[in-house]
């Protein structure tokens, strides 16, 4: 009888540890990336009464209960913040604690500091890789991974162009001409970042014969005067067949438009006009439709400031440029650890390898067992509440009936001590 105590009591510290631990779960509802941790219970050893066949065992009620992390897959919440990332899989970012060294975690609310890095929320430094291979402008990911540094307010340089191209139908019903003549801009950049417009001049000259010539502001060239159009040289015939298809120049046979003593100091243009596509289709045609241009695309850029930074999927750091122009800069690494259930809890949604946890194996997502990283999203909390309403009902019950064994074993405590006390 007077070891009901003791197993009545060790029953009551366990269930309160099991409530502190569903009230840590429900707490955490919120938080991103948390995982809920599930109560392992343990009996403890049993004493053996008697001997022989009737031998009674009679334990010493359980153990200090052991909780485990359930690394479960949590919701994906789309966010549309550029600097938040979820983890689709398994896997877990990599972070850098100034304060106690590499630590991993799966939330992914990350924001950029003054000096351009990559932080959680908390402050820890997100790790990844931002250098780049100058043969390919990729990322190089061979090497060891470091801090992610945004090039935060960095400029852009120009990139003047090379070669350009638009789509264009010439009227084959026009009256061949002057009536004929139609005219349609191009804006290409110097290598200053400026525009210089080009006039894309058509006048029929025959039955599916066009003549063609290029032309820049007088402003523009030492040479020119302001006001009036310079001619760049850049003339000849365009020959389509009976279907309106451009077979002369045929394909593979560019058109150089050479533009040299530009008034602004940049250096010299020579420009390839494309008059057909990278397949092999002819961008001008000739139909029985009005003379127009439907698009027209050059491979230059202005100068431009660095506009805005985002996590796309596959965890790419993309940097967006005000000239429309997006550059990858970074990309975000990921540790695939393959028993994830036994880090160890530092707060601020991070985890530490304990002496039992597999050695991380560091790499891009979506490679080696890693999950994929979702760009935009957020990973919910694995906390259900329903589950952790009922497990709080069975530990209050629980608890309820030990207390109940303590106030029993007191109440026949006391009527033995009356028993042998004198009256």
């Amino acid at each position: 009888m007077f070891t009901a105590f003791s197993t009545a009591l060790s029953a009551l510290d366990a269930t309160s540890t099991a409530i502190d631990v569903v009230g840590n779960n429900l707490a955490n509802m919120n938080t991103p990336g948390f995982k809920t941790s599930e109560v392992d219970f343990s009996d403890l050893v049993t004493q053996s009464l008697g001997s022989g066949l009737g031998t009674t065992q009679v334990g010493f009620g359980t153990g200090i209960p052991t909780t485990v992390m359930q690394f479960s897959q949590g919701a994906l919440e789309t966010t549309n913040g550029l600097d938040d990332a979820a983890i689709q899989g398994s896997g877990f970012f990599v972070v850098n604690n100034p304060s106690a060294g590499t630590e991993y975690t799966r939330a992914g609310d990350f924001q950029i500091d003054k000096n351009g890095n990559l932080i959680t929320n908390s402050g820890q430094y997100v790790q990844g890789w931002t250098t780049i291979n100058p043969n390919t402008g990729a990322v190089d990911t061979t090497g060891p991974i470091g801090n992610i540094t945004i090039p935060e307010g960095t400029l852009q340089p120009p990139v003047a162009t090379t070669s350009f191209s638009d789509s264009i139908n010439l009227n084959s019903a026009a009256t061949t001409g002057t009536a004929s003549d139609f005219t349609t801009p191009v804006t290409v950049y110097d290598s200053l970042g400026n525009p210089l417009v080009l006039t894309l001049n058509f006048q029929q000259t025959g039955a599916n014969t066009w003549s063609y010539d290029v032309t820049v502001p007088g402003s523009a060239v030492s040479g020119g005067t302001a006001g009036t159009a310079f001619d760049t040289g850049a003339s000849g015939t365009l020959t389509f067949n009976s279907s309106g298809t451009l077979i002369d120049p045929p394909a593979g046979s560019p058109i150089s438009v050479n533009i040299s003593g530009l008034t602004d100091g940049a250096s010299d243009l020579n420009l390839s006009w494309n008059l057909y596509s990278s397949s092999g289709s002819p961008s001008i045609t000739q139909y029985a439709q009005a003379s127009a241009s439907s698009s027209n695309t050059q491979n230059g850029a202005p100068a431009a400031e660095l506009s805005q930074v985002s996590i796309s999927n596959g965890g790419t750091i993309v940097a967006e440029y005000t000239n429309g122009n997006q550059v990858t800069v970074g990309q975000i690494a990921l540790a695939n650890i393959e028993n994830p259930s036994t880090l160890v809890a530092v707060g601020n949604n991070n985890y530490q390898l304990s002496g039992a946890t597999a050695t991380p194996s560091v790499g891009v997502p979506n490679t080696g067992g890693r999950g994929e990283v979702v760009g935009g999203s957020i990973e919910q909390s694995t906390t259900d509440m329903a589950t952790e309403f009922t497990n709080l009902i069975v530990y209050q019950s629980a608890y309820e009936a030990n207390a109940h064994v303590v106030t029993t074993a007191e109440q026949l405590t006391q009527d033995t001590v009356n028993l042998i006390q004198p009256q």
